[in-house]
This record gives structure tokens, C-alpha cells and sequence, in this order.
């Protein structure tokens, strides 16, 4: 996200990656003979299922950025974990055992270690960041209930062009922020920020939400959710080797800790 901030105003930048990601998927589909449209009495459950797992990361999470530093935004944005956990038990039944309590606490202590240098701000900060902690805490809630709704009432199509679709209609709104509030020079997109383009639609969305949904039809809600904990340690860890910043000992209890989490929850 560093890397592509320089070159892409952040909506614009999720228009393209979408419209990239969406025609993959469709040229994937059809290549495989897959059913390209959703069945009768789908769309209802096809439309929340977008807003939930694609919306609150395109249109609701970004909000937050504009009151809270990235680290501080994904200390909230993974306790989603958390809220799946807890959503997961009166809906689908999954009630989880003490390994999975014990394997979110530390998943939870991990990323907050490795978020905690990035931390700061007193009490009329903390206050003046409130609205950016309800952005980013909806968001967290939003997908922890994409979780749960998507095992609970499943669209019945295949794979890819599940994906497709989800990402086609969350990223909807997009599209009127975009066109309202941002201008696009493409002279100042560089080599590096058409990379990061390529990367996030075919890594960071179709690959992502692909490998998503199959550890949802795999696992508990809440176990495939512990997952997610490893995401800002591979984003420290991939900073560190793409953009030179600095590695310490904080850095790998975080990692040891969230590992532990992740495998522990998954025993449980």
C-alpha cells in the first residue's frame, strides 16, 4: 500500500485493480465452463455477501486512514477474529473451546506488539480519532459477518465466479467516491505502481479471496478467521525487505506470538 499511494489516489487505484481482477476471474470461469450467473433467489444473499466481505475493505476501511495511522487502524482491523468468534457460536453453533480463547489472545498481544511502536497520541488525540476507530471497527465487524453469513447462507454458484461477482458489486460505491472526489493523472503512474496494480488484483484479490472462501467451506468460522492475524506480519516482514524498514526483537515476539495464536486456535 506504500508503494501505490505514491502513484494512485487510493479509490481510483481499487476501481482498476477490481475491473482487473473481475475480468481474470470471468476469463477464468468461462475457460473452466463454469455458470457465469448466480441462480434464482441468490441475488438477495449475493448482494450482502458483497457488501460484508468486499465494501467494508474497499469503501468503509479506507475512511478510517483519514483519522488513524495504518498501524493503529490494523490493531482494530484484526480483532475481526474476534468478532467471528463470537458471532460463529449463536448462528452457526461453533463454540469454540479454551485453545481457540487462549489462541486469540495471542494473536490479538502479536499484532499489538507489532503495531505498538506506531502508537501514540493522549487523550484529546485519542478523542479526536474516534471517528476513524468507528470506521475501522466497522469494518472488522462488517467482514467478521461476512464470515459467519457466508457459511450460514452460502451462494450457490462456483468459486470463481462467486468471487467475481462479490468483487464486481462491493466495489460499486467505489466507483461515485472515485468519480466525485478524486482526479487520476496516468503520467505519474510509474513502473512500480502499475506492479502494485497487477499484484493486488491478481494476488490481493483473486487469489486472496479465492483461498478465503475455501478455508471458510473448510474450517470453523472462527479458526479460518485466526488466519487473518497473519496478515500485518507478513505486511512488517515484507516491508522490511521491500522498503528497507528496520527489524528488532518486538518484531519477532509479535511473530511468535501470532504464530502460536493461529496454531493453537486450530486446535481448538
Amino acid at each position: 500500500m506504500k508503494l501505490l499511494m505514491r502513484d494512485w489516489p487510493p479509490y481510483a487505484f481499487r476501481i482498476f485493480a477490481a475491473l482487473g481482477a473481475v475480468s481474470l476471474l470471468v476469463a477464468v470461469a468461462a475457460w473452466q465452463r463454469d455458470r457465469l450467473w448466480p441462480g434464482r433467489g441468490q441475488w438477495g444473499r449475493l448482494v450482502v455477501a458483497s457488501v460484508l466481505n468486499v465494501s467494508a475493505w474497499s469503501v468503509v476501511a479506507p475512511l478510517s486512514l483519514f483519522w488513524l495511522d495504518a498501524a493503529e487502524a490494523a490493531i482494530i482491523a484484526y480483532t475481526m477474529p474476534v468478532w467471528a468468534t463470537v458471532l460463529a457460536w449463536p448462528v452457526l453453533g461453533e463454540r469454540p473451546g479454551w485453545q481457540r480463547f487462549a489462541g486469540l489472545g495471542m494473536g490479538l498481544a502479536g499484532v499489538t506488539l507489532l503495531m505498538a511502536g506506531a502508537l501514540s497520541g493522549g487523550g484529546a488525540a485519542l478523542a479526536a480519532k474516534l471517528p476513524g476507530v468507528a470506521a475501522i471497527l466497522c469494518t472488522a465487524l462488517m467482514f467478521a459477518g461476512g464470515a459467519v453469513f457466508t457459511k450460514r447462507w452460502p451462494v450457490t454458484m462456483p468459486p470463481v465466479p462467486l468471487v467475481a461477482w462479490q468483487i464486481a458489486i462491493g466495489t460499486l460505491p467505489v466507483w461515485v467516491i472515485a468519480l466525485r472526489f478524486e482526479t487520476l493523472d496516468f503520467s505519474r503512474v510509474t513502473w512500480v505502481g502499475w506492479g502494485c496494480l497487477v499484484y493486488v488484483a491478481v494476488v490481493a484479490q483473486c487469489a486472496a479471496y479465492l483461498a478465503w472462501f475455501r478455508a471458510l467451506r473448510l474450517l470453523p468460522a472462527g479458526v479460518a478467521a485466526m488466519g487473518s492475524l497473519l496478515v500485518p506480519v507478513i505486511g512488517v516482514f515484507s516491508s522490511a525487505a521491500l522498503l528497507g524498514e528496520p527489524l528488532g526483537l518486538r518484531h519477532l515476539a509479535a511473530l511468535v506470538l501470532t504464530l502460536g495464536g493461529v496454531v493453537l486456535a486450530a486446535r481448538g
